[in-house]
């Protein structure tokens, strides 16, 4: 995989993508959108990969926002393109098979939150800073900000952010529950692939299930949301991990999943 703005590593079942445009704070233009798209396609369809973790080059930035250069050329059917672009790739990442981890090293803000907001899991360093800063530009959130930021927080404390545009501390975001730890600058890729080895112990089959019931179902009633649960379950007890795993139990051994 060759990319003009991400770097790439996969080790021991887990792919590590950093987006690196290190000379604008990591910001995301459409060529990034793009390369982002693509380089998830690619590792959907990668068996040897099973968990994904997202983070920014150097230490200031994780995604300091979309590209405010490219965005303030466009007019009002281009500005719908971009952003019909970002919310492709974050929804790609939303329904991606696999856990993804956000390793947040610095700001996340705009785009940048919008993208951490569609992970599964997020890690955050000491120095990161999360918003959405979109009002002071006179325009608002348009990759998911106004609707996936009251899902993880809250509506109230999704309002005070979207129309103050304040930035907020890593511990705040973690009391808000928008990140699961903070970590020091130094231990975050540490901590981060210490999590995706832990997610690598369990089934992937299993966790595809898990996956799909919660975020599929957080957009449905509860009846409906209850009935995909089952189903979930059902395809779970058609796998050879729900027979491992419960042979493992009962023989007091760790199960030895194969992920099918």
């Amino acid at each position: 995989m060759t990319y003009n703005n991400l770097l790439y590593e996969k080790s021991e079942g887990i792919g590590t993508v950093t987006i690196n445009r290190r000379i604008a704070l990591n910001a995301l233009n459409s060529e990034v959108l793009t390369e982002l798209y693509q380089i998830f396609g690619e590792l959907e369809s990668d068996p040897e990969v099973r968990v994904v973790i997202i983070t920014g080059t150097g230490e200031k930035a994780f995604v300091a926002g979309a590209d405010i250069a490219e965005m303030q050329t466009l007019d009002a059917v281009g500005i719908r393109k971009f952003a019909v672009k970002g919310r492709k790739i974050c929804d790609k990442i939303y329904n991606f098979s696999k856990p993804v981890i956000a390793a947040v090293n610095g700001f996340a803000l705009g785009g940048g939150c919008e993208l951490t907001m569609c992970c599964d899991l997020r890690i955050a360093s000491e120095n990161a800073r999360f918003g959405q800063p979109e009002i002071n530009l006179g325009i608002i959130p348009g990759f998911g900000g106004t609707q996936r930021l009251p899902r993880l927080i809250g509506m109230t404390k999704a309002k005070e952010l979207v129309y103050t545009g304040d930035m907020i501390d890593a511990q705040t975001a973690l009391a808000l529950g928008l990140v699961n730890k903070v970590v020091p600058q130094a231990s975050l890729m540490t901590e981060a692939r210490e999590l995706a080895r832990k997610l690598l112990s369990k089934s992937g089959a299993t966790l595809a299930q898990a996956k799909r019931a919660m975020n599929t179902g957080a957009n449905m009633d509860l009846s409906s949301a209850l009935d995909l649960e089952e189903e979930c379950l059902t395809v779970c007890f058609a796998t050879e991990d729900q027979k491992e795993g419960m042979k493992a139990f009962l023989e007091k051994r760790k199960p030895q999943f194969k992920h099918r």
